[in-house]
């Protein structure tokens, strides 16, 4: 029976020896099909995003709010100047009574759909491959999204369901693409890879917000989701002939590529068929660490993306053509950050041979800092700046805990992810809800309420990912069977 070292002994023991191992046998980066995958995945994810938060914009829009269009005597805040807005755009579409209540019910509805398909993707991406699985969940949702302004007409319980069946098809879309990434990428480029992939999701909310502001501004909201599901019919006909669930199955990668990568994931991957340890997965400490950190940083993460615009309109006074830039900003901040990090902790691995765990932790730690905007008043400038900088730090989660489940088992990251991400899109369902209850009125005191509760929820899974944390492939994920990219 094969011994197992305590965490001490073996985080990252054989680091320097696989190093210099894989810097003789690496294949090049650049057109190399590991790579092409990361860039074909990211704009995956940015379609992904895309359909998740052009509500949030599209909203402002679909609400009848026909005296704060024209003065925003709604806002607590002064409004701002803004050209009139082409008149063709005002009865093009419709608009509705709904209460601060039911735009709660509607903006975290998606999530309802998406916390019943986590597990269940990243089971059936490892049984029956993650291509077809990510491809047709992004599909589905593709279509429901076109179908969108029909359901708004019939009523806010026909667009809940279509915002459910949305969220259902892009449930299995992360656990899909970890379990592919279990395939694809080396260990020493796994920060890189990973941040280029999810990095189209953070792009996605950097464009999809301001283009939707335009697009509202320019012709109408019903144009949000016709333009944005056909780019993703596009990206699904390019993942349909490009992608494949690993590199043996790739007809037209190079043999020094397919090597570098099945030789240098040979001694981390197992896929004994039909095996899965879950009682050791759901005892085990380090999940459960990433779980709570995951939470944390999704209560924040899902709070600004679904009701940013919101407050840019009701509190600060923003229109519509300004909401969806102002909005974008923090996460353009994200986005420099998360690549940064990533190519920063590769490097801190790899040259610096920082151990693992630590290299998580540190950048986890570094994504908490959440500002209290709700104390900058009306001062603008403060609170977008402040904005900007706290979604920016939690940027640097992408080299964090959200990469760790591939680094404590590789094998079965696609279920992990899809247990971690089934726990952390709780604060999608209910922090809405309960930010729209907390702040019926949009004072800013009710908003400094929302942030606060934010802040400590940060700060507590900042603490037990830090106490709890690990870096190194768990016993329990690793077997003396190997049969790797059948």
């Amino acid at each position: 029976m094969e011994r197992y070292a305590s965490d001490t002994e073996r985080d990252d023991t054989p680091l320097l020896q696989r190093a210099e191992e894989e810097r003789v046998q690496r294949a090049p980066a650049c057109g190399s099909s590991r790579y092409g995958l990361a860039v074909l995945s990211s704009f995956g994810f940015f379609v992904v995003y895309s359909l998740r938060v052009n509500l949030s914009v599209a909203m402002v829009d679909m609400l009848n709010n026909t005296q704060s269009d024209t003065n925003h005597s709604s806002s607590v805040c002064p409004a701002h100047a803004n050209p009139p807005r082409p008149k063709h755009n005002h009865t093009a579409a419709s608009v509705y009574n709904w209460d601060s209540e039911t735009q709660g019910w509607i903006l975290g509805s998606f999530f309802y759909g998406y916390i019943l398909t986590q597990i269940l993707g990243g089971y059936l991406a490892g049984r029956w491959g993650p291509k077809w699985l990510m491809g047709l969940g992004i599909l589905g949702t593709v279509f429901f999204t076109l179908l969108t302004p029909v359901a708004a007409d019939l009523g806010a319980k026909y667009l809940i369901a279509v915002r459910v069946l949305e969220g259902i098809g892009e449930g299995v879309t992360f656990p899909a693409m970890y379990t592919m990434w279990a395939s694809w990428a080396p260990p020493l480029e796994r920060s890189r890879l990973l941040t280029i992939s999810y990095i189209g999701a953070q792009l996605g909310t950097v464009i999809s917000l301001p283009l939707s502001g335009q697009i509202c501004f320019y012709l109408d909201w019903t144009y949000v989701f016709y333009i944005f599901g056909a780019i993703g019919l596009v990206w699904f006909v390019l993942w349909t002939f490009l992608a494949f669930d690993s590199p043996n199955t790739h007809p037209r990668i190079s043999e020094q590529e397919r090597l570098y990568i099945t030789n240098s994931l040979k001694n981390e991957l197992s896929t004994s068929a039909g095996y899965i340890p879950w009682r050791a997965i759901l005892t085990s400490g380090p999940l459960w660490a990433i779980v709570v950190a995951h939470f944390s940083y999704n209560w924040t993460f899902y709070t600004l993306l679904t009701l940013l615009p919101t407050y840019m309109k009701e509190v600060l006074g923003f229109s519509i053509q300004q909401n969806g830039m102002l909005s974008a900003l923090p996460y353009i901040g994200c986005v420099v950050l998360a690549v940064l990090s990533g190519q920063l902790a590769d490097h801190l691995r790899e040259t610096c041979l920082v151990r693992t765990v630590t290299v998580r932790k540190v950048f986890s730690i570094v994504a908490v800092f959440l500002v209290a905007v709700g104390y900058t008043g009306c001062d603008y400038t403060l609170a977008v700046t402040f904005l900007t900088l706290s979604s920016a730090l939690g940027g640097v989660s992408a080299s964090g805990f959200n990469i760790n489940h591939l680094d404590i088992a590789p094998s079965y990251a696609g279920i992990l992810l899809g247990i971690t991400n089934t726990f952390a899109t709780i604060p999608g369902m209910v922090g809405p809800v309960i930010a729209r209850t907390l702040t019926q009125q949009n004072t800013i005191e009710e908003w400094q309420t929302v942030f606060y509760i934010a802040a400590g929820i940060n700060l507590f899974g900042a603490t037990v990912y830090t106490l709890f944390g690990r870096g190194d492939v768990q016993p329990w994920a690793v077997h003396t069977s190997y049969n790797h990219g059948d």
